[in-house]
């Protein structure tokens, strides 16, 4: 086993880069490159293989916004549940479609595919795009197909500051109150991409260091672009296993 992944135990997919938000906090910037999502098939075979030879205990699809590929989506959580991966991840900002009737299919294909942890995508900044209606929507067809839902929203410095967001994203929370839906701590807006474009008055000069990064000498989670570039290869290239195999930081 390659020594710079012993702790592996995590997979993850930005299925695309399309996005049906424009939001001003984007690390991804404005999705030039939109156009691109990972093979479904390619995607769930990389699963299978990578948990057959380590103990991974997490699958998640985001990008960009998944569910525009919801098959792609189906196909890694179908792997995921193959192999017993425990959390089968989905985050997503809830708005693929304004058709009712597609709307409650997807919903019904995430739950026979396996999904049990969907983190809806709600705050200011995504709601300055996204219609909440269609995303209550979206949230009650899951939650009536029975996949436990968290909301996820992104805060402006901490969930505790008080700005114009972090009020506004509150409002937007509370609206969900009389769903049930509870609400995860979400995460802090780092400024990169579009957060340092619009948001940079909120940032100090000093840049911190990113949160979410990896350590590459101490890799615990495999994270598969929509190219299939993943750990310095591309799994259109080369077997996963061969990537794994002779990855080095």
């Amino acid at each position: 086993m390659n020594q710079y992944l012993k702790n592996l135990n995590k997979i993850e997919f930005v299925v695309t880069y399309a996005c049906t938000g424009r939001c001003k906090h984007c690390s991804e910037g404005d999705h030039t490159s939109c156009g691109a999502h990972i093979d479904p098939g390619v995607a769930a075979d990389a699963v299978r293989k990578i948990a057959s030879a380590y103990d991974i205990q997490t699958v998640m699809t985001f990008g960009g916004e998944p569910l525009l590929f919801s098959d792609v989506v189906c196909a890694i959580m179908e792997a995921a549940g193959e192999r017993n991966i425990p959390k089968r991840q989905v985050i997503t900002n809830g708005y693929f479609s304004k058709d009712a009737q597609k709307i409650r299919e997807v919903a019904k294909r995430l739950a026979v595919c396996g999904v049990n942890d969907l983190l809806l995508s709600v705050d200011a900044f995504h709601q300055e795009t996204i219609p909440l209606r269609v995303v209550k929507q979206f949230a009650a067809e899951a939650k009536a197909c029975g996949i436990p839902i968290r909301l996820q929203p992104a805060w402006l410095g901490s969930a505790a500051d008080d700005n114009p967001y972090n009020r506004k994203t509150r409002e937007i929370l509370a609206g969900f109150a009389d769903m049930g839906i509870s609400v995860n701590e979400g995460n802090v807006i780092f400024p990169e991409g579009n957060a340092l474009k619009y948001l940079a008055a909120y940032f100090t000069d000093e840049l911190p260091v990113n949160p979410y990064a990896e350590d590459p000498r101490d890799v615990r989670c495999v994270s598969f672009e929509p190219n299939g570039g993943v750990l310095g290869g591309n799994v259109y290239e080369r077997d996963i296993m061969e990537i794994l195999r002779d990855y080095a930081p």
